[in-house]
């Protein structure tokens, strides 16, 4: 009788979510969390202030100018990029604390921060998510009332940018208001569809 050999279960992925500012990364996050599967969701490390609701070392780690700055020097970043005058950094111990755990790991990015993990681990997975129309995610951005107006226009202006560099990643999830789970179904089809794959993808984290 042939021997069949014992199949292994996937690595942990390494799953890299983008798209311009606005378009609803975290509130598909939110909703992701929701689900009973074994992800682990990698805490962003920021210099800028906290807003209404947000929970510190739950939506971000909120760290002043001088701890960041050493954090940097000490190269416990992932990445990191000043972004509209704020630093944003990806600490290491998050993803490899989820990797350790043998979780998938889940990351939300801008596309400059794409960049660089995608040199550092061409083996992740990479998900755009983009806004329906320039139109909505102009009307999401001024609904949040948190930035100025010179600060918006920058904001819309380079969210214009990103969006033509959504072909650089290998899956596309648009975002349509009133329509967020459709979104969120399509980034827990796509995790699942990788999991499944005969040849199974390796980060590769350097």
């Amino acid at each position: 009788m042939q021997d069949i050999p014992e199949i292994q279960p996937a690595p942990p992925l390494l799953v890299v979510l983008s798209g311009p500012s606005g378009v609803g990364k975290d509130a598909a996050l939110t909703e992701l969390k929701k689900f009973d599967r074994p992800w682990h969701f990698v805490v962003t490390a920021t210099t800028r202030p906290q807003r209404p609701g947000e929970r510190e070392g739950v939506d971000y780690i909120f760290l002043d100018h001088g701890t960041f700055s050493a954090m940097k020097d000490r190269s416990e970043f992932l990445e990191c990029a000043q972004v509209y005058g704020r630093w944003y950094g990806v600490p290491r111990s998050q993803v490899l604390q989820g990797f350790q755990e043998g979780k998938d790991v889940i990351l939300k990015i801008d596309v400059q921060g794409a960049d660089t993990v995608r040199r550092l681990a061409p083996g992740a997975v990479f998900i755009f998510m983009l806004p329906a129309s320039f139109q909505e995610l102009h009307q999401r951005l001024s609904g949040r009332m948190t930035e100025s107006s010179p600060e918006m226009d920058l904001r819309l202006k380079t969210a214009g940018e990103e969006m033509k560099r959504s072909s650089e990643f290998e899956y596309r999830v648009v975002n349509q208001d009133g329509n967020l789970a459709r979104a969120v179904a399509e980034i827990d089809a796509i995790i699942t569809a990788e999991k499944c794959r005969s040849e199974p993808r390796q980060a590769g984290l350097i």
